[in-house]
């Protein structure tokens, strides 16, 4: 440490040999000049103000380095303050940082001082990448060329060997309206750089040997598949390492899918760069982003963990068709596109207390103003104001007036049916289903129409809007042109809600990973929900139910599958990806039932259709009809055997007891996990026929084996929709979103669509 003048203030004197060295940088100029002038003046007995004055330098400079020379002398002199800013800028890891950071405008100045960096830096890079508030809506990612300035997504990642590639897509035109989803965290990126990483490992592990040309499934036939699959996207090739054997893209590549080719920014690390990638598409489209990036993780896993069996594995991840066909923007400023997200058309509710309200007249029926404020706890005074303005605006009627005891008599007010009709679709992988029903549940208008499960997508969704048009068509005589509040579809699970995609529906393979919601939003200039079958038949119950079912419930949804709908707390539970109620594994865990890999079984029981016409077959019942093709566990062959066991055969009575019995065993499981007093039975396999079965087997089981039924006894009854159970329950979930009340706001609900 040298050693510190013991005096610079005034009067004070300096060492020769400091004032020495002082005076020959003071003569010599350059950046050493000031420091040196500060101190010789300041030795000399001159105020700061007065340094000041005499150098043209600011106030702050002058104590700046009287500060340096009293804590480490001439020395201190020697070199800047040390601010921790490192000597180079990763660009991609301000990029990632800024993006996924809160705050806002504030987060430019978070992320400098975490980084160390100045304000200015980052607002800097912000600027080039055009991801500052003040520039245009879709960023400029200054790869080598740059990408164009559209929208941006990852569409693939391919690492082999010899190197590793990004594969991008971008679309020209004015970026969509996202749907509210959830945007990657930390812990998600931690868990994507590791499995990058592991993938990395292996690759490098299956060393570079032999032909690369040769390799199977190699980087060329890969573009290829991409280019294929997303005609609609401009596809760009992002290099992110290669060794010196790879050579560049395939020239074939590049000239048949026409992928521009493109390396990464000069200031950044190709890692930070994947990152930033990953977080400006996480951003930009929530809906979709975690779903998409647990593929990608999953994908690399699998690849590191695989056996090497060749040296030229490759890592193939190419990601699904991205929302919308070219050219559609989905109406991002249309009406009707902002309202989508919550359910709200033309009538528009003022308030949770309207909500309120109409919720306690649908529950009752019939119910006087006096009653309805008696109930909520709202004022008189309230209550009157609320019911005139439903009333003015259609939504309530009133009904004959009741005599009262004392005082003048008392008009009660209903819900009008006519006020609100909404279109249900429910898909299944035999027929599809529209209703359209009005506000009490009552259906307007329905129709139906076959399809194969090995139909073309495009002629699929087309197949699907043309019949919902066709049932509001036929239905336009009753339907308000201002009551239409929108389109519910109910599909068959998993599916992905934010997204509007449909994951991997049972006997629907050729449908998978098909941005459903989307497309067919192209087709109704009106709000379009998506959700889960059961879930949507729970939503229906709820809302045709009325006072029956103003409790906590599960829906058991006997479809192509058996699924469940629940509603609890007083709303529909979904689940973190609105996929809550599955209820197969559930069945699988309860039975016992495990596959060799470990995994609960998929069970056969948990298939209606196509268990019971086995396990009758199996017990000597006598062929059932086949449907075309000859499938054994067709719809027909199902009602052929519910039928036969109603008339007392015994094979097929016991088949289907068989399939009762593994799924109130499921049931069981869901009774003591959840506390509930009540389970509904609904679905297109629970019919006529076959409803007794189920009510007593599940009903038995429910009452006789859960750890609490000291405590509580569990109703088992038949739902109060008809066999359209899911299209009415489509439907219903657009009445839900609407009127339903909630404490939570419109845009916390609106991670899972439909809003609620």
């Amino acid at each position: 440490m040298p050693e510190a003048p013991k005096d610079d203030g005034p009067g004070g004197s300096l060492p020769p040999e400091h004032r020495a060295v002082l005076h020959r940088w003071a003569e010599e100029g350059g950046p050493l000049a000031t420091r040196a002038s500060v101190v010789l003046l300041a030795a000399d007995g001159l105020r700061d103000a007065e340094i000041s004055r005499r150098l043209g330098v600011s106030r702050q400079t002058v104590g700046t380095w009287r500060q340096r020379w009293t804590s480490a002398g001439i020395d201190g002199l020697g070199r800047r303050p040390r601010t921790g800013r490192p000597a180079t800028v990763d660009e991609a890891e301000v990029v990632t940082r800024t993006l996924l950071a809160p705050g806002g405008s504030g987060a430019s100045r978070a992320v400098a001082r975490e980084l160390g960096l100045s304000h200015a830096t980052v607002a800097g890079i912000r600027r080039r990448w055009r991801l500052s508030p003040d520039e245009t809506p879709v960023p400029s990612v200054p790869t080598r060329p740059p990408l164009p300035s559209a929208e941006v997504w990852v569409m693939g990642l391919y690492v082999d060997p010899w190197r590793a590639v990004l594969l991008a897509g971008t679309r020209q035109g004015a970026p969509r309206q996202s749907a509210a989803g959830t945007v990657l965290g930390s812990d998600e990126l931690a868990g994507l750089d590791r499995a990058v990483e592991a993938a990395l490992t292996a690759a490098t592990a299956r060393g570079t040997d032999g032909d690369i040309s040769s390799a199977p499934g190699g980087l060329a036939e890969y573009l290829a598949e991409a280019g294929r699959g997303h005609p609609d996207l401009g596809l760009h090739a992002i290099t992110l390492w290669e060794t010196a054997a790879a050579d560049g893209l395939p020239q074939q590549a590049v000239s048949e899918v026409l992928v521009t080719r493109h390396r990464i920014p000069v200031r950044s690390t190709w890692r930070t760069f994947l990152r930033a990638m990953i977080a400006l598409d996480s951003t930009s489209h929530p809906e979709s982003s975690r779903r998409v990036y647990l593929d990608l993780a999953a994908e690399l896993e699998r690849y590191a963990a695989a056996r090497p069996d060749t040296p030229c594995a490759a890592v193939r991840w190419l990601r699904e068709n991205v929302a919308g066909p070219p050219g559609t923007d989905h109406r991002a400023d249309s009406t009707a596109g902002s309202q989508s997200r919550s359910g709200v058309n033309q009538i528009d509710l003022g308030s949770f207390n309207e909500c309120v309200v109409i919720e306690t007249v649908r529950l009752s029926g019939t119910i006087t103003r006096g009653e309805i404020a008696h109930r909520t706890g709202l004022t008189q005074q309230s209550v009157s104001r609320i019911a005139r303005s439903l009333l003015d605006r259609g939504i309530l009627i009133e009904d004959a007036q009741r005599r009262a005891t004392s005082g003048k008599p008392r008009t009660p007010v209903r819900l009008c049916g006519t006020a609100a009709h909404a279109l249900g679709i429910h898909i299944d992988p035999e027929v599809l289903t529209a209703v359209v029903i009005d506000l009490d549940g009552a259906i307007v208008r329905t129709r139906t129409r076959p399809v194969s499960a090995d139909i073309d997508p495009a002629e699929f969704v087309e197949r699907v809007a043309a019949l919902g048009r066709e049932t509001l068509a036929e239905a336009r005589g009753s339907v308000r042109e201002d009551g239409f509040l929108g389109v519910g579809v109910a599909v068959p699970g998993p599916v992905d809600t934010a997204s509007g995609t449909v994951l991997g529906p049972p006997l629907m393979s050729a449908w998978g990973d098909l941005p459903l919601l989307y497309l067919l939003q192209d087709h109704f200039p009106c709000p379009v929900l998506m959700e889960k079958d059961s879930t949507a038949a729970a939503a229906g119950e709820r809302w045709i139910g009325r006072d029956r079912r103003a409790r906590d419930f599960a829906y058991l949804y006997l479809g192509t599958g058996v699924g469940t709908g629940l509603y609890l707390n007083g709303d529909l539970y979904r689940g973190i990806s609105a996929n809550a109620g599955e209820f197969g594994q559930l069945c699988a865990i309860a039975l016992g039932r495990v596959a060799k890999d470990g995994r609960p079984e998929i069970l056969p029981e948990c298939n209606p259709p196509v268990s019971v016409p086995e396990l009758a077959a199996l017990g000597g019942m006598r062929p059932v009809p086949a449907a075309p093709g000859g499938t054994s566990g067709s719809t027909a062959a199902y009602l052929a055997v519910g039928e036969a066991a109603a008339a007392g055969d015994p094979a097929a009575a016991a088949a289907v007891r068989e399939v009762a019995q593994a799924v109130g065993r499921g049931a069981l499981g869901m009774v003591d996990l959840l506390d509930i007093d009540l389970i509904v039975l609904g679905g297109p396999f629970f019919t006529e026929d076959v409803a007794d079965f189920y009510l007593d087997e599940i009903a038995r089981t429910v009452n006789a084996f859960p750890t609490a039924r000291r405590l509580r006894r569990v109703a088992v009854e038949p739902s109060v929709l008809s066999a359209e159970a899911a299209a009415v329950g489509a439907a219903s979930t657009i009445f839900h979103a609407t009127f339903t009340p909630r404490l939570r706001g419109r845009e916390s609900r609106a991670r899972h669509l439909p809003a609620g």
